[in-house]
């Protein structure tokens, strides 16, 4: 049976940091003080932080449903990588960087978002959005003008359940309307995005922006562009 509605991930998949996380986290650092930070030396020591959204996964911390919780997991990111970085934390910079960062003026969507959002719309599919976000994801949607393309939005900073739950899975396909073979999700993690919607019976794409996933079996795209002909229009 054809697929009659794409679900998407909403960061990394639709919309990023602006210009990138790493140039606005040199940015901001810099403008602190720290200007022996600098994007490359953000994408070198990334990897430190890596393992923190499995493990809060793993110890069912659901870091994006409260602000408290949200402020917790992030400046605990925040702590481990500047320490990686030789940058002395203090909960007034951590404060910074958290502001910065759920500043929507400082998000764009990736440029290959809305043609294709289009292009799915106008070929009749039906578009939702299952993201682990704060709350405040739905006012940034509205920033972008996206709000139009979905029907169905869960966002786990407002439903109280966060990816990999096959429970937000099932949510939104019911608010849909919507069988899991009949619907694809879309999203840029293996763990978080294409293996719980795959679970489910749904067709799984893994948007691999940065090639970091060359030797994935599964449906693998690297730009969205990509999207249209995967799902056979």
């Amino acid at each position: 049976m054809p697929i009659r509605a794409v679900l998407f991930d909403a960061g990394e998949t639709l919309l990023s940091p602006h210009p990138s996380f790493p140039e606005l986290l040199a940015q901001t650092l810099q403008a602190e003080g720290y200007e022996h930070v600098t994007p490359e030396l953000i994408r070198d020591q990334v990897k430190v932080v890596a393992h923190l959204f499995e493990e809060a996964t793993r110890e069912r911390r659901l870091w994006s449903t409260s602000a408290e919780e949200s402020w917790a997991f992030w400046s605990e990111l925040y702590r481990t990588l500047l320490e990686a970085m030789d940058v002395p934390f203090t909960e007034d910079l951590a404060r910074e960087l958290y502001s910065t960062f759920t500043d929507v003026a400082n998000y764009r969507l990736f440029d290959d978002a809305v043609p294709v959002l289009e292009k799915l719309r106008d070929a009749g599919l039906e578009l939702g959005l299952i993201s682990n976000f704060e709350e405040w994801l739905e006012r940034l949607l509205e920033h972008l003008d996206v709000t139009r393309f979905f029907e169905v939005r869960v966002i786990s900073g407002v439903e109280g359940m966060e990816k990999p739950d096959p429970a937000i899975f099932r949510l939104a396909l019911d608010r849909m309307r919507v069988e899991p073979a009949d619907a694809a999700y879309v999203g840029d993690n293996v763990v978080y995005d294409v293996e719980p919607a795959a679970a489910l019976g749904m067709t799984g794409v893994l948007l691999d922006r940065r090639s970091r996933h060359e030797d994935f079996e599964g449906r693998r795209i690297t730009s969205l562009d990509e999207l249209p002909g995967v799902l056979g229009l």
